[in-house]
């Protein structure tokens, strides 16, 4: 019997509605600060209503002023094909890895997957100079194979792949191997449907990783037509005598806000639903 406390309720209440104030209000500020112009943000306050230059501040951003073409759609580009290099390029090996380590027996299988899982322990930043110099030596500087070629192993997604593999019924492997059916042709028509949910949820996770990535763009790319947003955004920050230009900066924080967003919300109950299905 669950007992009824409303004094309880309100505060359970109260703290949810403060934890939504505190997320909300950076991203109502960066609203905001874009409909204003750039010289509103040196008066000492930051205003919290609009102004009336959200239709320029935007014109400018997207299109460019007169004469100079704006670079924010190109890197926009950029950061989509780079993030979605990084989860199509790991959720593939992450499958056929963990399709190799729990439904074929070959020496040191176990072995195999301890090494990759503990690759968790080394991030992109421990990592950082001799994957720089890996990818220096094969002339991937200044390129898509640079950006997304060395982030897109997962030991991750390679473990929960691993952990789904492992409660399909044998049975069901028996009975496929019955019918004729090859690794390829169980890999394809069993495997991959049985795995649709927990391939959503890694996409929403791993997308979101992908087109947050600064630090390795910012140390593989030299040239402005591979910068990412997330770049752009700091790049926008690091101006001389520190005249920033507030506005254009929130509307540039807001479009690389957009994408992941959308992401979310279009694959909310697939995500959901992969990761109540992961721990079962």
């Amino acid at each position: 019997m669950i007992e009824n406390r409303p004094w309880l309720t309100g505060f359970s209440h109260l703290v949810l509605i403060l934890g939504v104030l505190v997320v909300a209000l950076p991203v109502w500020v960066a609203i905001v600060a874009s409909t204003h112009p750039a010289n509103a943000f040196g008066v000492g306050h930051i205003p919290l209503w609009f102004g009336d230059q959200a239709f320029a501040n935007w014109h400018q951003v997207l299109i460019g002023k007169e004469g100079q073409a704006s670079q924010v759609l190109r890197m926009t580009l950029n950061s989509l094909i780079m993030a979605l290099g990084i989860t199509f390029g790991k959720i593939a090996i992450s499958l056929l890895s963990a399709y190799a380590i729990v439904f074929f027996r070959f020496p040191f299988r176990g072995l195999a997957f301890w090494v990759i899982f503990f690759t968790l322990m080394l991030p992109v930043e421990v990592r950082i100079v001799p994957t720089y110099e890996v990818v220096a030596n094969l002339n991937l500087l200044n390129s898509y194979t640079g950006l997304t070629l060395p982030l897109i192993a997962s030991a991750t997604a390679t473990f929960l792949f691993r952990q789904c593999f492992m409660s399909i019924p044998g049975e069901l492997v028996e009975a496929a191997r019955i019918d004729g059916a090859g690794p390829i042709r169980f890999f394809f028509d069993i495997l991959l449907p049985m795995s649709r949910t927990n391939i959503a949820a890694l996409f929403v996770i791993l997308f979101i990783y992908g087109w947050n990535q600064y630090l390795w763009p910012l140390i593989v790319t030299t040239d402005d037509a591979y910068y990412t947003l997330v770049m752009s955004v700091k790049r926008m920050l690091s101006v001389p005598d520190g005249d920033i230009e507030w506005n254009k900066v929130m509307v540039s924080t807001l479009l690389a806000m957009i994408p992941p967003v959308l992401v979310v919300i279009g694959m909310q109950k697939l995500f959901v639903k992969g990761l109540v299905d992961a721990e079962k």
